[in-house]
């Protein structure tokens, strides 16, 4: 995946329901498995049955969280929450989880996926007089819920649900009871698994594993999932039908390959992408290398079909990335290098295949490959596990404008001659369902396609990426504030 960093995942939520641990330190661990979903910020919010208690901070969950700051979350339900923005720009008060409400109508909520109706959402609360304090839709669909008719949770969570289009798999902490919900088309996903002495839900299933749950199953679309004191009790979407439109992204780059989904595990599914890329696109070459790391299961699978050998020949840095400091002149003209180093033992006189997940702009595709040649590649070939990205994601993924999609403009061929490429392939929608192993019609490929499993307001349509604060300035008062508080008691 190019350094853009290409599509970027909007969140990762976590919840736990475990009377006999400490909930907030299962959910710091379960949110250090979902930290590839978002690095820009982290938080935990959790409840005694009494009270709720909130903690978020910007930057990754290693530094969002001391030990001190875990003793001010008690309780024994907590929900957590891992963001890259793509609702609301990267500042301190759009961090979540989302404290929201007062007396018996209080809750927190952790958001995955986006609302395209979120700004009429946000217009119709501003009118009623409530003060939205930051730009996400996630604060606009946890007050939309908090404020929806109804004698219990379920019935206003339903009622919410009913305004809201759009992905949304949401962990929902309330005093007593940890609930989960997904939007009635499974866009973004969302699992169960079972503790000893509680439950969990997760974005994806290896943050199960890394604290010891068992998967039981993944939430049904439209399903609203309720856990407390008198267990665990299931609400079926009473309208649901046949449709699903589950983000066919999640299978080839934004989960992790030890996940799985829909019953697949997904480092198998992106070895059989590699296989039939190997099929439908054939090179005669030295060595199959991948660009680490996302794409190293498909160049596994096309090593394999072809019987060219497998080597890797980049080195990725996997900490440059994670900086605020921003390189310099002499730094920044070296681009790619500050995240990739080349081996020119391996690379030299060899024919090379690139594997790669996508390719988004091609401003890093063009390095790359000029990096490996001058390393010794005599031959590069460019080959692609997704076919052509050409449209935006309005679903809760950071896919760049039209405008800087390469795909939306170019043809492949005239995209292989501008990154450089010898030749280039990308992997047909026809090879892409084959290796996934499942109905097309169940999955969402908008962003390769053009077809939206929901209608998108037509101002979504025109409107370009903003500026990385143009949407909500912020202070150093508000970074303080934030950046100290361990709990938040209402």
């Amino acid at each position: 995946m190019e350094e853009y960093r290409g599509p970027r995942e909007a969140c990762g939520v976590f919840g736990v329901f475990a009377p006999e641990a400490e909930a907030a330190r299962l959910t710091f661990f379960g949110l250090y498995a979902l930290q590839h979903r978002g690095q820009e910020s982290a938080g935990i919010a959790t409840s005694d049955g009494r009270s709720l208690f909130l903690h978020r901070r910007m930057g990754l969950v290693s530094s969002a969280f001391t030990e001190e700051d875990l003793r001010r979350l008690p309780g024994h339900i907590a929900i957590g929450h891992t963001r890259y923005s793509t609702t609301g720009s990267s500042v301190p008060i759009n961090a979540g989880p989302f404290l929201v409400g007062a007396g018996e109508r209080v809750l927190a909520v952790s958001h995955n996926g986006n609302l395209v109706n979120g700004d009429q959402l946000r217009a119709e609360l501003l009118a009623e007089g409530i003060a939205l304090e930051s730009t996400t839709d996630t604060e606009a669909l946890a007050w939309a819920i908090v404020r929806a008719p109804g004698r219990n949770w379920v019935e206003r969570i339903r009622a919410a649900m009913e305004k809201m289009v759009g992905a949304y798999s949401l962990a929902i902490l309330t005093r007593e009871a940890l609930i989960a919900v997904r939007d009635p088309l499974g866009i973004r996903p969302l699992c169960l698994g079972r503790l000893e002495g509680g439950w969990v839900v997760a974005s994806e299933t290896c943050a199960l594993a890394t604290i010891g749950a068992e998967f039981v199953r993944e939430i049904e679309p439209g399903e609203i999932v309720v856990i407390d004191e008198a267990g665990l009790h299931a609400y079926p979407d009473p309208t649901a039908g046949p449709e699903q439109a589950m983000c066919v992204f999640e299978f080839i780059y934004f989960a992790r390959p030890d996940s799985a989904i829909m019953g697949q595990r997904l480092h198998v599914v992106r070895q059989r992408m590699g296989a039939e890329l190997w099929r439908e696109y054939p090179a005669d070459a030295d060595l199959v290398v991948p660009l680490p790391d996302s794409a190293v299961p498909a160049a596994i699978g096309y090593a394999l079909a072809s019987g060219i050998p497998y080597a890797e020949a980049l080195i990725k840095n996997r900490y440059i990335g994670r900086t605020f400091i921003q390189p310099d002149q002499r730094l920044r003209e070296q681009g790619v290098r500050l995240k990739f180093n080349a081996l020119p033992e391996v690379l030299e006189g060899k024919r090379v295949v690139l594997v790669d997940d996508t390719i988004v702009r091609g401003t890093t595709s063009r390095p790359i490959v000029e990096l490996l040649r001058q390393n010794g590649a005599r031959e590069v070939h460019m080959r692609v596990h997704s076919p052509p990205i050409r449209w935006p994601c309005y679903l809760g993924v950071d896919m760049a404008t039209r405008e800087e999609l390469i795909a939306a403009h170019l043809s492949v061929e005239e995209i292989g001659r501008a990154i450089g490429a010898d030749s280039i392939g990308y992997l047909s929608l026809e090879g892409l369902f084959r290796a996934i192993g499942l109905p097309r019609e169940r999955f969402c490929a908008a962003c390769l396609t053009g077809r939206y499993p929901v209608p998108v307001p037509p101002e979504r349509l025109l409107r370009r990426r903003a500026t990385p604060l143009e949407d909500h300035p912020t202070s150093d008062k508000e970074t303080a504030t934030v950046a100290v508080v361990a709990a938040r008691q209402c």
